[in-house]
Formats: structure tokens, sequence, C-alpha cells
């Protein structure tokens, strides 16, 4: 076997682009190129006219509190992204078409991809409906000729592009999965960090987010590199032990994750954090979008895995960097969008909302196969009291 890295790992984080919209693109091939948001509801679907035409829903037509589920890129460019509100969105881009959230599709288009990729290399880890880690150390073939195959196994098996980063960890790999996309292919052993790594943004670490962005350049620390040279004692005194040693590891392409390939799974979750703090009263219609946006996530992640769950949490991240969570165990075990909803807003009761939020999170564990388990009716009321 050839490799780039020797005597270490080679693993790989495959991200399918803007993959909602590029499966709806599938369907819909005159709307390649024009801006496009996914998120509308049912009347939000195409007309199809009597000359076989169809006509499509505008964003700025949209009323109402929902968010943004993923956009092309020509709707990126005009700074519409995902768990954006639609109201929002509509002023950056109003002649953005809106399709509705199509999660059949989706899940269909997902097992096509993971199957193509499990025929080359069998140990993956899933992450979601459109992101998954391999394992290729013990794969045979050089690196980069792996990487175009299963690149051209992904589109053979769905018709849509992906981007691949291929690094000795899981750390790496995400963030280079991200440098070319569209179509990527990034390959970065650990001595082209200096190089290809350390001028990043810090921002492009998975688990940087807007909040420790700012506070770090404000420390005059806006590059991994500059990072990376930080002394350990001056992260530790602005961000507690355990993130600022976390800081370090990262900003040297430290990480000892293994791909985790069991088919036991014991939890599954969904989290965001938000481009700037919320409010839960002052933004409780953003994030009573969000969070029903997450649990529809969840309940796609959890139903497409074969799942029901009986205990579901809620995570928070305050603007001080303090995480907070809360849990309840339901009577019988579910897999619906509501039902994990309504749990979710049990916990958000038990928690004092006075901080600004940068991160919300939800969680299903006690994960069983379906039984007797029925939906549970989601109640009225705000998501954020």
């Amino acid at each position: 076997m050839t490799t780039l890295f020797a005597d270490t790992r080679r693993i790989a984080h495959l991200d399918m682009d803007a993959f909602y919209a590029s499966v709806e693109l599938l369907q819909y091939p005159e709307l390649r190129g024009q801006p496009v948001v996914i998120g509308g509801g049912r009347d939000h679907a195409p007309e199809l006219l009597p000359d076989g035409t169809r006509r499509f829903a505008r964003l700025r037509d949209y009323v109402g509190r929902g968010v943004i589920t993923t956009a092309t890129y020509e709707a990126r460019a005009l700074g519409v992204g995902s768990a954006m509100g639609m109201m929002k969105a509509a002023k950056l881009a109003p002649d953005a078409v809106l399709l509705p959230v199509n999660f059949d599709a989706y899940r269909h288009v997902s097992r096509l991809f993971k199957a193509a990729v499990a025929s080359i290399a069998p140990d993956f880890e899933d992450r979601g409906i459109d992101e998954i880690y391999i394992d290729l150390t013990h794969v045979d073939g050089e690196t980069a000729e792996l990487g175009a195959r299963i690149k051209r196994a992904v589109f053979e098996a769905t018709g849509l592009s992906c981007s691949i980063g291929i690094t000795p960890n899981k750390l790496l790999s995400k963030i280079c999965s991200d440098l070319e996309k569209p179509n990527g292919l990034t390959i970065l052993g650990y001595a082209d960090i200096p190089d290809r790594i350390w001028p990043l943004p810090v921002r492009k670490i998975n688990g940087v987010g807007p909040k420790a962005t700012e506070k770090l350049a404000a420390l005059g620390i806006e590059t991994i590199g500059q990072l990376a040279e930080a002394e350990a004692g001056y992260l530790q005194e602005h961000f507690g032990a355990n993130y600022a040693g976390w800081l370090t590891e990262v900003a040297h392409g430290v990480d000892q994750r293994e791909v985790s390939t069991s088919s036991e799974t014991k939890s599954i979750s969904r989290e965001t954090t938000f481009e700037r703090d919320l409010h839960a009263r002052q933004d409780r219609d953003t994030l009573s979008g969000i969070l029903t946006a997450l649990c529809s996530r969840l309940a796609d992640d959890i139903q497409r895995k074969g799942f029901v769950s009986r205990t579901i949490s809620i995570k928070l991240r305050f603007d001080d960097f303090q995480i907070v969570s809360r849990n309840v165990t339901l009577p019988r075990a579910i897999a619906d969008a509501a039902g994990i909803l309504q749990a979710a807003r049990e916990c958000l009761k038990r928690v004092p909302l006075q901080r600004r939020l940068r991160l919300l999170g939800v969680r299903a564990s006690a994960l069983e196969a379906p039984g007797l388990a029925g939906p549970l009716l989601c109640s009225q009321g705000e998501l954020f009291p």
C-alpha cells in the first residue's frame, strides 16, 4: 500500500456538496445556477403549468418564522445560510427560489452514497445524512487515487458531487473537506500543517464558534498559526484550563479520536453554534425556528437509523462558555419531530435563561428498536417561555 502518511492513519471526511439543495436540483434541473433556498412547507411546492413548465415560489413572498435548512452556493454568495431566519434571508435574496424540504428523497440519496463508499472502504462513521468519516488506513491504494475513486463512485450512484479531505485524523480531515468546495479533494500530512492549516482563520476549526473567534481576535489571535504560537498559560487565563488545552492541541493538528464504526449507536444529536449570541426572549422567534429545525433533523436521523428514543436532552452553551444540559425520560419511546420538540421544550423550562446563548443542541438517547411507541402530540405555547 502506498500512502502519503507513512506509519500513521489515513482518515477521510466526506461532505456532500449543498446536499439537500443538490438533491432538489436533480428533480428540478432548470434551477441549476440559480439561488435556491430549502426550508419551505408543502404550500411552497412548485406548480406545474399547462405548458409543462413549473412556477416556483420565491423567498420574497415567504411569511412566517421558519428557518433555512440549506441553500445552493449561488444563494450563499448572497449571504444566505443554514439556520438563518427566512424573513432575514428574504431581505438578502428576495428573488431566490424557495422549495419545501423532502426528507424522503434526501434519505434515499444518503443511503445510495454511503453504499457506494462502503463498496470501496467499509469502515466509516456515519455523522448524519450528508457526511461521514472514512478509515482508509488499511485500504489498499494510493491516497489520491482512493479519494478519486470514492468521488467517482458517489457521483455514479447519485449524480451528485462531494468534497473529501484526507489527513491523519478527523480534526484535520474535517477542515480539509471544506477547503476546496464544491467537488474538492484535499490531501495533507502533518508536515503540511504550517503551510496549509496555520494560515486559516481560527473559525475553520470545528468547535471554535463565533464567540470564541471574537474573543481570540480581541487577544490578537486570528489565524490557527497564531493560536499554535500562543502561550498555554495565556490561553488558560482567558478560556479556562480545559478549553485552553483543547485549543492548543487542535491548533497543532492533534486529534486522537478513532473512526467509530460500531453498529451499536448509543445516542444521536444535532446542534448548532449561532452566528451571534442570542437572547432567549429578545430573539425568541429565531431560537424557536432553530430549535424546530434541529428537532426535525434529529427525528430524520433517528428514523433513518431505525431507532426510537426514550430520553431527549437539550444542550446550551452560554456567552460565558458555561455548558448546561437537561434531559427528560419519556413514558414511551418516540422518533417523531413533534414529540422530540415537546420533550426539548420541557427540558428548556428547567434552565434559567438570563444569559445570552451561543449554542443549542438536542440529543436522543436510550435508543431502541421501534416497538409499540407512538407519537406524542406537541402542545401549543412558547418554545422559549
